[in-house]
């Protein structure tokens, strides 16, 4: 299983996890030639997407469904448009090679969730957009191969930032985003043993930076123990992709 997160931010979201044959994207929230260009990055053209799930109904990770069949998109009630498929929480479902579990999240939108996708011997963790960690997910998405997760701002950044005072409270509240301390918190449980590798995504462009987010990581990690050299850790981006998991594999 590999993985290439094409863009995650506040500005569009796509990734892609591929495991032989069967080539999966996490939300479309970009253009048609940014999805093609992350496609290319992995020897793949639109035509090897074998389906597609989405998160929630924001506009940064649905605004370009317009550019895939409905016959491939899945999402829990409400995140779709009717001719998409529905899924339910905490109920796997299969496309192709890949067992795929939708699990809750805690963010603005109507039915949000991450996603827990298993082929061969690995798994994969995605959640973004949350404004905090539901312990009640936790035997579901414990010990993944590969964790990516939101580590969307620095607090101190974001209040000095010009944002209203509103759009500051909806992020800071637990329908928002996660801070880098609380992202660490959250990843601190959720890695294990067989955990290889984590990715920090939908980092906030004005209101953190990859500096600020490791910093935090390797400060949490280090309070509860854990060395952070075991795992490779890394920053995804808005605007350069970022790819990962077993590039060896056919």
């Amino acid at each position: 299983m590999f993985f290439n997160i094409i863009a995650s931010g506040s500005k569009g979201n796509a990734s892609l996890v591929i495991y032989k044959k069967t080539v999966i994207l996490i939300d479309m929230g970009i253009t048609l030639t940014r999805l093609t260009e992350g496609l290319s990055e992995a020897n793949l053209t639109m035509d090897d997407i074998t389906g597609a799930i989405f998160t929630h109904d924001h506009s940064d990770h649905i605004c370009g469904i317009r550019f895939l069949s409905p016959k491939i998109m899945y999402g829990l009630k409400g995140t779709l448009p009717s001719l998409c498929n529905v899924v339910e929480l905490n109920k796997p479902f299969t496309i192709g090679d890949m067992e795929i579990t939708p699990f809750e999240t805690s963010h603005d939108a109507k039915n949000p969730c991450g996603y827990l996708l298993k082929a061969g011997d690995e798994s994969l963790v995605y959640m973004t957009d949350t404004g905090c960690f539901l312990e009640e997910s936790l035997p579901l998405i414990k010990n993944p191969t590969y964790l990516i997760i939101e580590s969307n701002h620095d607090i101190k950044m974001l209040l000095a930032t010009n944002r209203t005072y509103e759009l500051k409270q909806r992020i800071l509240s637990e329908l928002g985003h996660l801070c880098n301390e609380d992202s660490a918190i959250a990843a601190s449980e959720i890695i294990g043993k067989d955990t290889k590798e984590i990715v920090l995504a939908h980092l906030s462009e004005e209101a953190n930076t990859p500096e600020l987010a490791l910093a935090a990581y390797l400060k949490v990690f280090k309070h509860f123990g854990i060395n952070i050299d075991n795992y490779r850790v890394r920053c995804a981006n808005q605007h350069v992709s970022l790819l990962g998991g077993n590039l060896d594999e056919d």
